[in-house]
């Protein structure tokens, strides 16, 4: 089957719309659905029912033809906000029973809001997913170099399991010193919980070990990934069985592919759930690369507002291998291989406040008012104003056409919610109030733009910003201004970004172990030459990825090997995760391959004043990239039809523009109506099916062939 008659859907759950984005046969569909945030699966259905819509097929017959499913879900998440997971035992090496809790120096800060970590007087350390009454000690040990120091006392050890069954462990996770070099002691763990409970009784238990999900160093980090993986291990796999079920009933017999936060997707049946997090704004990221590639881009900037909240990443120098090296899910910090992306609370949904603490300082974020009840213009109970509510106050918004149509919004509703709120305690007009809540959101929003891209070392004016997500093509203008980018793109898929990004993702598995090897020796300055040693530890990983793949169907001739290693400098803190040159190494020369490509990284990091090299360059953590890439058809090209986009003025209304600080008489367009080649000069707005664009005084908006459309800022 070629490319074009391939069938595929792709589906997005935001905290407030799930999209959908379908491939029938050459065509393309789009389409949105409320998420329904009791029952995800829902939503999903919804979406494509509403997205099959579009094309000449019943949403069964399409089930049943599609030849791939991919799903990005909040799932996980929405688990670990509402602590809805199992509760577990914890069992680790004697002496270090309280180390989850003591956790790392910045704990108290993780995963808060910046404005919250400044109030260092009234900050917190997260309520422990495992408490203390729940874990447990065990008689062991391991040196750092996997030698058994104290063998496993078992007697001790059964006595603990049958405790912590008797105080309502549903799960367990082991987590013993330096396993991740010896993981001995820790599948006897799991052996000896299997002879207490085995699978025949009631009382069995599922055992997730730190060493098979995360084999690297780093105590603390490695429990707690451990232990948000074991804690929504069910509820999740309950959730996505469900969908599999419904989707079988619908006639699909193919696996449902889950997309990950390293970039890339794998089955339901071989996906952790910590991989889930944070794994739409990822294919948005994926998805703005391939775009930019498509249009000669080295740089990007990924800027996804939907209703909840505001997510930027980068693509830089044409690589989207920008990974968090300290990444934070919720309030604790982990090991695992996610692509960057910051999010903060910048949603159509963020809830404007008067900070009356502040000097009565207008918020905005991070709380969201969600789907339901929503915005206070949804009419659905709400009543604190939101940034849709300024959006519709000021002439942005069409309150007959928003959602397609198919959700009428109230201006009374948002006019009265934010006179109540925002204009009354400021003693200021309701107009004022709005459009100081559209000033902060987007200022916001363009300065985490700018430093995001400033503070490494780049030049916000070189990259080109594709603006996508519900309200993105609304605000991108203008937040383009605030962070000094010139160029912004919104494509024909920008309401349901993700979604598109994650048609275009391929099949990714990451293989990972911690090993220190000196590359350069911090007093002799020789070279490392135990290459077996090296070759080996890549051979393991690539025997793991071969399997794993080779059981999703593929052909091991089609997997691409890309290594990359966690470096450092002897005596320095700070690792650089470094793409490797080479897969496996034979010679000097290779290994001295490797230490430049460490050494240009590191300078361009940390400037080149800050290259130590007189020091010994270390690794620290092997990662082997396993991917099979998915075949993606060319944007479609439509013939140019001339600039005159007179036609495809379908009204006229007075817009608020901030950057004119006031009313001014706006020409609005139908999207759908402007042909490629079209141009015209803001102020303008143009109406789209699930989403608006506004193009800001003095800057210009024309469409290309492929019907995507640019702002060009002055």
């Amino acid at each position: 089957m070629s490319e074009a008659d391939a069938v595929t859907i792709d589906v997005d759950i935001g905290g407030t719309f799930t999209d959908c984005f379908i491939r029938y046969d050459g065509d393309i569909a789009t389409g949105k659905a409320e998420t329904v945030e009791s029952n995800l699966s829902q939503g999903f259905l919804n979406a494509v029912e509403a997205t099959a819509a579009e094309l000449p097929v019943s949403p069964s017959e399409l089930f049943s033809r599609a030849d791939r499913i991919r799903y990005s879900t909040t799932a996980a998440l929405n688990k670990l906000v509402s602590r809805d997971g199992t509760k577990l035992g914890l069992l680790m090496s004697e002496g270090q029973e309280e180390l989850t809790f003591i956790g790392r120096g910045s704990q108290w800060a993780d995963g808060l809001p910046v404005h919250e970590q400044r109030n260092v007087a009234e900050a917190e350390k997260p309520d422990p997913i495992v408490p203390p009454a729940m874990t447990e000690p065990v008689k062991e040990r391991m040196n750092y170099d996997g030698e058994i120091v104290r063998p496993l006392d078992e007697d001790h050890l059964r006595e603990k399991v049958n405790e912590l069954v008797d105080r309502g462990a549903r799960g367990f996770v082991v987590s013993l010193a330096w396993s991740f070099r010896n993981p001995t002691h820790e599948q006897r763990v799991r052996e000896i919980i299997g002879e207490e409970y085995p699978d025949s009784y009631l009382g069995s238990a599922p055992v997730f070990l730190s060493s098979e999900v995360n084999p690297q160093r780093g105590e603390y980090e490695r429990t707690m990934t451990t232990i948000l993986n074991a804690y929504l291990h069910r509820p999740v796999v309950d959730e996505l069985l469900d969908i599999s079920d419904q989707l079988r009933a619908e006639g699909y017999e193919k696996p449902l592919m889950l997309i990950h936060n390293t970039g890339g997707m794998a089955e339901v049946y071989r996906t952790s759930a910590i991989e889930m997090f944070s794994a739409g704004p990822v294919a948005a990221l994926i998805g703005a690369s391939h775009l930019g590639d498509q249009y000669g881009f080295d740089n990007v900037i990924a800027a996804d507002m939907g209703g909840t909240s505001f997510d930027i990443s980068l693509v830089l120098d044409g690589a989207t291998e920008s990974y968090d090296m300290d990444p934070v899910i919720d309030r604790w910090r982990v090991n695992t291989a996610m692509l960057e992306s910051k999010s903060i609370g910048a949603g159509g949904g963020s809830i404007a406040s008067v900070d009356e603490d502040l000097d009565d300082r207008v918020q905005v974020g991070p709380e969201s008012a969600g789907s339901n009840p929503g915005p206070a213009c949804y009419n659905q109970g709400g009543r604190e104003p939101t940034v849709t509510d300024a959006d519709l106050v000021l002439g942005y918004i069409n309150p007959e056409t928003f959602h397609g149509g198919e959700k009428r919004l109230s201006v009374r509703q948002a006019e009265r919610a934010i006179d109540r709120n925002i204009a009354r305690p400021l003693d200021i007009d309701t107009v004022e109030a709005a459009a100081l809540i559209r000033q902060i959101v987007d200022a916001n929003m363009g300065s985490q733009i700018y430093t995001e891209t400033a503070l490494r070392g780049y030049d916000p004016r070189e990259f080109a910003m594709f603006a996508f997500g519900g309200a993105g093509p609304t605000h991108a203008a203008d937040v383009a201004r605030h962070a000094n980018v010139s160029t912004v793109l919104t494509s024909p898929f920008s309401p349901v970004f993700s979604a598109y990004g994650s048609s275009v993702m391929d099949t990714v598995h990451i293989y990972e172990t911690s090993l220190e090897i000196p590359l350069v020796h911090p007093r002799t300055g020789e070279y490392y030459s135990d290459y077996a040693q090296f070759n080996g530890i890549v051979s393991d990983l690539r025997e793991q990825a071969t399997h794993d793949l080779r059981a999703e169907g593929h052909d091991p001739d089609d997997v691409e090997f890309r290594l990359e290693l966690d470096m450092k400098y002897s005596g320095l803190l700070d690792i650089t995760r470094v793409r490797s040159p080479h897969v496996v190494v034979d010679s000097e020369e290779d290994i001295s391959d490797i230490c430049e490509a460490f050494e240009e990284e590191f300078t361009r990091s940390y400037s080149p004043f800050s290259d130590p090299s007189e020091s010994g360059i270390f690794i620290q953590n092997f990662f082997l990239r396993a991917s099979v890439p998915t075949p993606t058809p060319p944007l479609p090209t439509y013939e140019l039809r001339g600039t005159d986009a007179a036609h495809a003025q379908i009204d006229e209304r007075e817009v608020y523009w901030t950057i004119a600080d006031g009313f001014l008489d706006t020409p609005i367009y139908a999207r759908s109506e402007l042909d490629p080649g079209n141009e015209l000069q803001g102020p303008a707005v143009i109406e789209a099916e699930n989403t608006t664009v506004s193009i800001i005084p003095e800057a210009t908006y024309r469409v290309d062939e492929h019907a995507t459309g640019w702002i060009e800022l002055d």
